[in-house]
């Protein structure tokens, strides 16, 4: 099977070819990948793709995976709803 064919990342349809050039090109953390190709930031936050990611990069940099930091996980926030900031304008005029 070609790296091409082999998906990482199913939110942002990432495949392994994509994830080894970026780290032969020096990206070798898993922020680093993050900011190139948004991996752990789709809709199932890394659940998925970033220990698959801290494997590869394990592998590539020949250390024990313990060695390899995920990133913080960052709580989606809440969204506003737009009626409640127009009711909170009505209220203060």
């Amino acid at each position: 099977m070609s790296k091409k064919d082999i998906i990482i990342c199913r939110c942002e349809d990432i495949n392994l070819q994509e994830l080894h050039d970026l780290m032969n090109q020096g990206f070798t953390s898993i922020e680093d990948l993050k900011r190139q190709l948004r991996v752990g930031m789709g809709p199932c936050q890394g659940a998925t793709c970033l220990p698959i990611i801290q494997r590869e990069l394990a592998i590539f940099l020949k250390k024990p995976i313990e060695e390899i930091p995920l990133p913080t996980v960052r709580p989606l926030t809440l969204g506003v709803p737009l009626k409640a900031i127009a009711r909170g304008a009505k209220d203060d005029l």
